[in-house]
């Protein structure tokens, strides 16, 4: 049974003496106060809860923008701009998640829990399973599909995260964890609270060293103008057919005898579909080539008004020379040898806008690879971090 949840928020055009800030109630459909229902700027420590009588105010600053976001355990969340909100007094109405599970044909299984949760770790969290960690991590829910050889992952409750590296706790509110073996294609929205529980001079450290040739200093680069002047190089680069990879007649001859192998109980290949089988497992279909190095932004960036607008209808490959920060008694100094980071970025023609904080509509539709995936958990910094706090 699938569920459908409805909900509301009514705006009213009253404007409050403090214009940087979102005031209001929050009620369930039957009109009853909500309290300590989570209410933040995603990606920030800028966050609040409602009081017992469903009111709450959360002051904004000059340069919030992004998203408000009302979350609650056993309430369907909900997301609404800054810059609809601001200002205003609100009566936002939410409604009870559905307890009854919706009926897939993949079962959530403790079995798939077992065998996936340390690629999931890797791929959500990163390497630093030491000092990052999900204090409630069995609450987490795996679901494999063999048949598409594909893995979701659901968080029936808010994540609590731990990252001693950079000194914060997160509450993350995971909407959902979706890999695709066979494509290489991982994505996990979600909003995110952070909260500063320590810093001192080696967590700053970690932090400047987390931002420098991040995607989120790339995008802010890209809002502000700078990408020339913070020195990331960017190149154009399009898919080529790789000829190592099968042809689909190849494929075809594979799959079927691979179909009739299996009616047989017979699995031995012969010499010539071994080799097919091998280049289609060590082998990507397309390459990637450089077609135009160095180019400039207005090719993948529009400015109409206050808005920056983000889009390419190839692939983007972005360079940059990092010079990890050391601290030298009490200073911040970048070190002489860089480390070239390279990453791509998949638009795929998508029209993505970019906030003066570095964050972006749509992120599940924009792809990565190279060093820009290395952005999980374990580097991820508040959307309201500036360089040396």
């Amino acid at each position: 049974m699938k569920k459908t949840v409805f909900l509301f928020l009514f705006l009213f055009p009253l404007y409050v003496s403090l214009a940087q800030a979102v005031m209001g109630t929050v009620i369930n459909d039957a009109g009853q106060k909500i309290s300590d229902v989570n209410i933040y700027i995603d990606g920030t420590g800028t966050g609040t809860v409602s009081k017992e009588d469903g009111s709450f105010t959360l002051p904004l600053a000059a340069k919030n923008s992004g998203n408000v976001v009302f979350q609650k355990e056993n309430y369907e969340s909900f997301t609404k701009p800054v810059s609809e909100v601001a200002g205003r007094v609100l009566k936002v109405v939410l409604l009870k998640s559905n307890d009854i599970e919706e009926v897939t044909i993949v079962p959530y299984t403790e079995e798939a829990y077992r065998n996936f949760i340390s690629y999931f770790l890797d791929q959500f969290i990163g390497q630093d399973r030491e000092h990052v960690r999900i204090k409630n991590q069995r609450t987490l829910k795996f679901a494999y599909d063999k048949k598409n050889n594909t893995l979701k992952v659901k968080a029936p409750k808010t994540l609590l995260i731990e990252n001693k590296n950079l000194g914060y706790e997160i509450e993350y509110n995971l909407m959902n964890f979706y890999a695709d073996f066979n494509s290489k294609i991982v994505s996990s929205p979600g909003t995110s609270l952070f909260k500063e529980v320590k810093s001192n001079p080696k967590i700053k450290l970690n932090r400047m060293n987390a931002y420098e040739g991040s995607l989120l200093h790339f995008f802010r680069s890209i809002h502000g103008n700078t990408v020339s002047a913070d020195q990331f190089i960017v190149n154009h680069v399009i898919r080529v057919p790789n000829p190592k990879y099968p042809t689909e007649k190849e494929l075809e001859t594979l799959k079927d005898f691979m179909d009739a192998a299996k009616l047989m109980g017979k699995f031995d290949l012969p010499a010539d579909l071994l080799d097919i089988s091998r280049r289609k497992n060590n082998q990507n279909p397309y390459a990637l080539a450089i077609i135009k190095t160095m180019i400039p932004d207005s090719d993948y960036v529009k400015r109409e008004g206050s808005s920056v607008l983000f889009s390419f209808k190839d692939i983007l490959q972005v360079n940059y020379k990092k010079y990890n920060y050391e601290l030298k008694g009490k200073e911040f100094i970048k070190s002489k040898n860089p480390v070239v980071l390279s990453s791509f970025l998949h638009p795929d023609g998508e029209t993505f806008e970019v906030s003066k904080d570095g964050s972006i509509s749509h992120t599940d539709l924009l792809l990565t690879e190279g060093d820009f995936t290395k952005n999980k958990i374990e580097n991820m910094l508040p959307l309201d971090y500036q360089l040396g706090d």
